[in-house]
């Protein structure tokens, strides 16, 4: 296939920018492309973070044995009620978009629930703001946020020599398909 699509065009993730407003929370049901399933040893504890915290809402539950939580569309984790969990945190990490505005009040809900819980937020060589968090139940959550592109900075000359084009660059054509087909081809 040598067509590439402008995934912007089925992301609820908002272009960055200082305005830039989350998506309202999706109730619809669709089929998953992908979610997490993370046991809890407590559920309850678990799903009360998850909300609070990480600003997750409850899908549905069947009780004692699994809640399905969701912030944006496709950001869908379930949680499932398990005898044990590990006694660390796995290398291994959930990351989900969020918007930079939310960051702050993530660290302060989260913060409020579990003083330990948080680290950063970071700026990264990508361009992003992350925050990581550990859950009750010893999951690494990554909250990641995109800084505003601006092609003089660092972060900017990280990217261009992944071979990620700017956005000016990457234009739409009429088809509502993106030509980067040299990046495409590259990796």
């Amino acid at each position: 296939m040598s067509d590439y699509y402008n995934a912007f065009e089925i992301s609820p993730v908002p272009v960055p920018g200082p305005d830039a407003v989350p998506p309202e929370p999706y109730r619809g049901i669709y089929g998953m492309p992908a979610f997490a399933t993370v046991p809890t040893a407590d559920l309850a504890a678990s799903v009360d973070f998850w909300t609070r915290g990480l600003g997750f809402f409850e899908l549905f539950a069947v009780p004692g044995q699994l809640v399905h939580l969701r912030r944006w569309a496709f950001q869908d984790v379930l949680l499932v009620a398990a005898a044990d969990v590990p006694d660390r945190p796995a290398a291994l990490s959930l990351s989900f978009a969020c918007v930079l505005g939310q960051l702050d009040s993530i660290v302060a809900a989260c913060r409020e629930l579990r003083p330990d819980a948080v680290e950063g937020p970071r700026d990264t060589p990508w361009n992003t703001r992350d925050l990581t968090v550990i859950t009750p139940e010893r999951t690494r959550v990554v909250l990641t946020a995109a800084k505003v592109y601006d092609p003089d900075t660092q972060e900017a000359r990280n990217l261009a020599d992944m071979g990620i084009t700017p956005p000016d660059t990457a234009a739409p054509s009429g088809n509502g398909r993106v030509q980067n087909e040299e990046h495409a081809r590259s990796h």
